[in-house]
């Protein structure tokens, strides 16, 4: 019986804001039934080594406005490492695709600069793309995005805080149904009320503003294809299509493969397969 390429291919998943790799497990479930092998990374300030602000999980929730995050001085540098790491890990396999997802679009694309001999093709996952501009927050404040959702999630003062702070576990029942309006609007209440109990509150500043570059020799010769999801509120398409259009415009002799999932900005928690089906394609 002829192998499967899928059987020598591993993929790699970064998550974006305030996730972790818990929130791939469905995918990658998908993943291991298509027949390939997958690793999920925790970027530095993610997952459960995470630390959190000392009174998220306490009656009332202290100092949630105020208190400076515990995570505030997490660097790219460091997001980027974690995702080299694992890539390092993982190259024995003949294929080795980095996926990206939002916020994560940064840190993996640093990592496929530093080290493209560790990668094969990059997914990016309605993900942040640094060719054109070189920080998330370019393209996320951009007039292109005007009308995402989940601006008035934000919670207290950025700078003081050194994080972007949300709080997935708020008492407020209009506050948690805009998150999840926001980036899990295909997913029930009730489901999402199991989700946004995994999510973290705090992103370090680094990964929306640290600037990255990008060059042509690594980055650029690496094949890679976006998957746009197309009612996406968080990162709107405008806002997607713009990040495509200028990636290839600095980069024209590799551009996008471009494949579109329908539904919200977190298709890992609305229809895992069928995303799972796109990033093998």
């Amino acid at each position: 019986m002829t192998k499967s390429p899928l059987h020598s291919t591993v993929y790699v998943f970064v998550h974006g804001a305030w996730h972790s790799s818990a929130q791939w497990a469905p995918t990658q479930r998908a993943i291991a039934e298509l027949g390939a092998a997958s690793v999920a990374v925790d970027l530095p300030g993610h997952g459960f080594d995470a630390q959190l602000p000392s009174g998220y999980l306490l009656p009332g929730q202290p100092g949630l406005l105020t208190e400076r995050s515990p995570i505030a001085g997490v660097t790219m540098d460091a997001c980027a490492d974690a995702v080299v790491t694992t890539l390092r890990q993982v190259r024995h396999y003949h294929t080795v695709v980095l996926v990206a997802h939002s916020a994560g679009g940064g840190p993996a694309s640093l990592a496929a600069e530093r080290a493209p001999e560790l990668v094969d093709r990059v997914v990016y996952l309605s993900a942040f793309i640094p060719a054109g501009r070189p920080r998330f927050i370019d393209y996320f404040g951009s007039p292109e995005n005007a009308t995402a959702s989940g601006q008035d999630a934000y919670l207290g003062d950025l700078e003081a805080i050194g994080a972007l702070r949300i709080n997935p576990l708020s008492p407020d029942p209009t506050y948690v149904e805009g998150l999840r309006e926001t980036y899990y609007h295909d997913t029930p209440a009730d489901r999402f009320d199991r989700w946004r109990s995994a999510l973290s509150p705090d992103l370090p500043l680094a990964i929306p503003l640290a600037p990255i570059t990008l060059t042509a020799p690594r980055w650029g010769r690496i094949p890679r294809t976006f998957l746009r999801c197309a009612q996406d509120r968080a990162l709107t398409p405008a806002a997607q299509a713009l990040m495509i259009a200028e990636a290839d415009k600095s980069f024209p002799d590799n551009a996008f493969t471009v494949r579109t999932l329908p539904g919200d900005h977190s298709p890992f928690a609305s229809r895992p397969r069928e995303l799972a089906a796109a990033i093998v394609a």
